[in-house]
């Protein structure tokens, strides 16, 4: 019998259910589809994004995705975007504008489909890498990829779903290997261009072979730990009553809090309201807004916006 890696969201989510499934062309995406059919989901439809930047390979690669959805008859939709140039006009690095044209497109085809369900194939250990590059730059706690993931683009609210966090990127492989399935291989995974592929073929078989085991099962407890705290934190901040009914931080509820859930809630604040490279550092210098001798009212945010104290709220402009 050919190897099936263990997936529990498989078994217990209805097949009638419609899905999007993001499908780069790549092993993992490919894996995930497979198992899909494989465990008898058929309202899939496959979402492709050429993001421009591997020329006439990545043509290659959109035109393999629409022959395996032909072959399977599934819906598909393949779209592109120029990647660099979203990038250099926005500022932004190009894997940043990278996800973020692809969760336009796949708002845009959750309109078409209306289908707000994306299923995407982030594995163990892009969850493990996530973990260490968000401890790298800083972030708030040990953050890593969650299973299920509410996100607004354009107006629209999209739940990302990712079935396989408890699945490493062999067991995908092999599963593939072991039915004889193709897929893509994007050559530059393998270079070492990126943080992201530095910490995947270089940092963590390091940090593996100084601790004398597996790296990546540490990381995962790290994120679970990370989403222990952040239940106790909503559970905190939700008896606080933060927020005013217009969604503003309330400054009068925010000084009556210790300073540890002070800058939670204000990591909460801002990011609901689209503000990311958030680090410990400017949230220090956001939770110095509640002290009232402070005679400064604003603070700066990433990506020219502001957070301002007035009138006893806290707003982003």
């Amino acid at each position: 019998m050919p190897y099936v890696p263990e997936i529990p969201w498989l078994k217990e989510t209805p097949h009638a259910h419609k899905f999007l499934i993001g499908v780069s062309g790549g092993a993992d995406s490919v894996a995930l589809l497979h198992l899909l059919l494989g465990a008898g989901f058929r309202k899939l439809i496959v979402c492709h994004l050429n993001h421009g930047l591997r020329g006439q390979v990545a043509n290659l690669d959109a035109g393999f995705v629409a022959e395996l959805c032909a072959a399977h008859g599934l819906a598909c939709e393949i779209d592109t975007q120029d990647v660099a140039a979203l990038a250099e006009a926005s500022g932004k690095s190009f894997e940043t504008a990278g996800r973020e044209a692809r969760h336009r497109f796949f708002a845009a085809c959750a309109k078409r489909h209306r289908c707000p369900r994306v299923l995407l194939a982030h594995h163990a250990d892009d969850r493990a890498e996530t973990v260490l590059w968000n401890l790298l730059r800083g972030s708030y706690g040990a953050k890593g990829m969650r299973e299920h993931q509410k996100i607004t683009v354009d107006g629209r609210e999209l739940e990302l779903i990712r079935p396989l966090l408890g699945v490493r990127r062999w067991e995908l492989r092999r599963h593939l290997h072991e039915l004889d399935l193709p897929w893509r291989e994007d050559a530059t995974n393998a270079e070492p261009i990126t943080a992201r592929n530095r910490l995947r073929h270089e940092a963590i078989p390091q940090l593996s072979h100084i601790s004398g085991r597996d790296a990546v099962p540490s990381l995962w407890r790290a994120a679970d730990a990370g989403e222990d705290q952040d239940e106790i934190l909503t559970w905190a901040l939700e008896r606080a009553k933060v927020l005013d009914p217009q969604g503003r931080l309330h400054v009068p509820a925010m000084r009556e809090l210790p300073p540890a859930l002070q800058r939670a809630a204000i990591f909460r604040f801002l990011h609901s309201n689209g503000v990311g490279d958030l680090d410990r550092e400017l949230l220090k210098q956001a939770a110095a807004l509640l002290v009232p001798e402070n005679k400064s009212a604003c603070v700066n945010l990433p990506g020219g916006r502001h957070l301002r104290r007035r009138g006893g709220r806290m707003v982003v402009e």
